[in-house]
């Protein structure tokens, strides 16, 4: 198939399902024409390589404060506002009106409305499949209960009510949604059976998968009683996750175990997180090339994750190097995981601190977990089943229906 994919950012390996969606789909013979916003050249080249064509559309501070500026005094939800500028809008109106395409995919939230302006523009009726990724009015939910955070609790509720409205007619103007967990395609489906009119457009969990033979098993040595958290910092959920790691559990560990130390490798990391680096027993690196070594040296990684929705890419990697994870059960639900088995859950600081200190203490445990992780992420998430899932979708978007 000829397919349009519209991103709000560049795919890469840290925007990782749009990217490797991409990848698949091409390995299996679908034409690819990519628009997205530009701000990842290195990611940009690659992608040259793997698509027809890349459209990569510039885009400044100042664009996004005016879409924000224009979207206020509307229902549209500030996060469906971030990219949607004039340049956007007609990149993707042009290649519409080429008419090479037989399908949209649309890439989260953020590109929503530019898919949906540049479709009524060009007066086309492509069908559009658009990746919600995840509910982010769920997400906007658990910020504001559960988020140390004022600023960031402050802006979930400035944008929750609009994108729960904005979420319930998903499937009157989509045809069809996908998302990453049947989580979030029940709260998707709870949304538009609640403040919209039930649908009959299809609403499908294509879960992430792991890049299995980027992310290898680790057998041989790792730095002795270490632990890693990873990813991206900026995010108000990993900061989150990251502040609870060191200053709630930590300091328990210590007073057991001084000579833990901790990695918070991810890129983007604010003040407060790149303050812990002043004890020697932390290091927070910023943005590094590849997160491998980091979690194949690590004794253990651990994800104590506050809130969130989704699947946690950060857990799914820490187990495909078949590095042991202890994560909070808030990053199990999107997961198929037998907990005790492929991994170990903590409900609280103590719970983390007894399960860091009882792994650190066994290493035949920590052998058997990070072997189980492996076959679990081998059996559940490879990204060829979610891509042939996708194609499902999009076969059935473009199947003529034919009434009698």
């Amino acid at each position: 198939m000829n397919i349009l994919f519209v991103a709000p950012y560049t795919p890469s390996p840290i925007r990782v399902r749009p990217y490797q969606f991409i990848r698949h789909l091409a390995r299996r013979g679908h034409t690819i024409t990519l628009v997205c916003v530009a701000d990842n050249e290195a990611a940009l080249a690659e992608l040259r390589t793997i698509c027809r064509r890349v459209v990569a559309v510039p885009t400044q501070t100042s664009d996004h404060v005016l879409a924000y500026i224009r979207a206020l005094p509307t229902r549209l939800p500030l996060q469906a506002a971030h990219c949607l500028t004039p340049a956007m809008i007609t990149a993707v109106m042009r290649e519409i009106q080429s008419g090479d395409h037989d399908v949209i995919h649309i890439e989260h939230l953020r590109a929503a409305e530019i898919g949906l302006a540049a479709l009524h523009q060009s007066g086309s009726g492509l069908p559009i499949v658009l990746d919600a990724v995840d509910s982010i009015s769920l997400l906007f939910e658990r910020t504001f209960r559960r988020s140390t955070s004022l600023s960031g609790r402050l802006r979930a509720l400035i944008d929750l009510a609009r994108t729960r409205h904005y979420e319930a007619a998903y499937p009157h103007r989509f045809a069809a949604v996908v998302v990453t967990s049947p989580e979030d395609c029940w709260a998707l489906m709870t949304l538009n059976q609640t403040l919209s009119h039930p649908s009959h457009n299809p609403l499908v969990v294509a879960p992430n998968g792991v890049d299995l033979e980027y992310f290898q098993p680790h057998t041989g040595p790792r730095h002795p009683a270490s632990l890693v958290f990873t990813g991206k910092m900026s995010y108000h959920a990993n900061e989150a996750a990251a502040r609870y790691l060191v200053e709630a559990i930590m300091p328990r560990v210590w007073a057991v175990r001084p000579d833990v130390t901790v990695t918070l490798a991810g890129a983007e990391p604010g003040a407060h997180i790149r303050a812990y680096a002043h004890d020697p027993r932390i290091t927070v690196t910023g943005a590094v090339p590849d997160l491998r070594p980091y979690l194949t040296q690590a004794t253990i990684a651990v994800a104590p994750i506050r809130y969130g929705v989704g699947v946690q890419n950060k857990v799914l990697e820490a187990m495909a190097t078949a590095t042991p994870v202890i994560t909070a059960r808030q990053a199990t639900v999107a997961l198929s995981v037998q907990p005790g088995h492929d991994l170990i859950v903590a409900d609280d600081a103590a719970e983390f601190t007894q399960a860091i200190l009882n792994l650190l203490a066994n290493p035949e445990r920590r052998v058997r977990l990070g072997q189980a992780g492996r076959m679990y992420v081998e059996r559940y998430h490879h990204w060829q089943q979610s891509v042939t899932c996708l194609e499902s979708v999009y076969r059935a978007v473009t199947t003529p229906v034919y009434t009698h």
